[in-house]
């Protein structure tokens, strides 16, 4: 594999445990407190250093996105965008980037599910290390109610002290009696076989998607697959309904209110990874609005203000 350049964000579905706020606008575009919810997968698929990035919605919310994002050229990425037609399953989105002719066979990539926020220095650590390792990769992430999510069963390294990954034995989908308490989260890092091997998947009896659990047992079963297991300083939200976004959002405030540093600002990580020069940031935030967002980042890198 040469690198993780490439990632996808699916940002489909209609979000019907977020109506009525999502009867006309798919959730993914409302705001967790701040910014737009597709800010921070954005933010996550950069701080792994992807620039190339598919953006996968229905058919009647891609132009919000575009007119949202564009095509990315002002962060210094290329972002492009398909359609899912109907909830198929997460793992179909490796088929709609084949078919759109954004993967290839010698494409690794990974794909951020819209709806996940993440937050960690060493979760961003952890980025760093699984671009720079090109490896296969999912996350496990304690929670209270495993039996809400896809568990990941495991065992630790003999040593405990070893920065090692986990040996994982097999991921279950809402298993009634979770042998862990490790959910894994909307975030996964994939070889050049995603594509043949979501091509082996058959649709779930239970709804009949292709799930996304059955392509990391596929990995598992190879034993292709390893796991970082989050730490207890990291954050890991996913805003599927009113509840979760509001929790989300107070987490991103009281965060920002205390370090004085964004979640998920894309202009500011585009800068710091040398996506874009200081020219082209500066130019960003002078093209901005007056608003809490500019004034952060007047504020944070002191230049002053350009009056046009």
């Amino acid at each position: 594999m040469s690198g993780f350049r490439k990632g996808i964000i699916l940002a489909g579905g209609r979000g019907s445990r977020l109506s009525p706020m999502t009867n006309a606008v798919n959730k993914q575009l409302l705001p967790v407190y701040d910014k737009p919810m597709i800010y921070y997968p954005l933010s996550t698929l950069m701080s792994a250093g992807i620039i190339d990035i598919l953006i996968i919605s229905t058919q009647d919310q891609l132009n919000n996105f575009i007119n949202l994002l564009g095509d990315g050229n002002k962060w210094g990425l290329s972002i492009t965008y398909a359609a899912q037609d109907r909830p198929r399953g997460v793992a179909d989105a490796f088929l709609i980037a084949e078919n759109v002719g954004f993967l290839g066979r010698d494409n690794p990539c990974a794909m951020a599910l819209g709806d996940n926020i993440f937050y960690g220095e060493s979760f961003y650590k952890d980025l760093m290390y699984i671009s720079k390792m090109n490896t296969n990769c999912v996350f496990g992430y304690r929670v209270s109610n495993p039996y809400e999510y896809g568990v990941v069963d495991f065992e630790l390294p003999e040593d405990p002290r070893s920065n090692d990954d986990v040996i994982v034995k097999g991921i279950e989908e809402k298993p009634a009696n979770p042998k862990t308490d490790y959910a894994v989260p909307g975030l996964y890092f994939f070889d050049n076989t995603a594509v043949s091997r979501t091509r082996q998947l058959k649709p779930s009896s239970e709804r009949g998607e292709l799930e996304i659990t059955d392509l990391n047992n596929l990995y598992i079963k190879d034993k292709k697959l390893t796991v970082k297991i989050l730490k207890d300083n990291a954050a890991w939200f996913d805003t599927g309904n009113a509840d979760a976004m509001f929790e989300a959002a107070m987490f991103v405030k009281s965060i920002q209110s205390r370090t004085g540093q964004m979640i998920g600002c894309v202009d500011e990580i585009a800068y710091k990874k040398g996506f874009i020069t200081e020219d082209q940031f500066w130019d960003l935030i002078n093209s901005m609005p007056s608003c809490q967002y500019k004034h952060y980042l007047q504020d944070k890198h002191k230049n002053p203000v350009i009056v046009l």
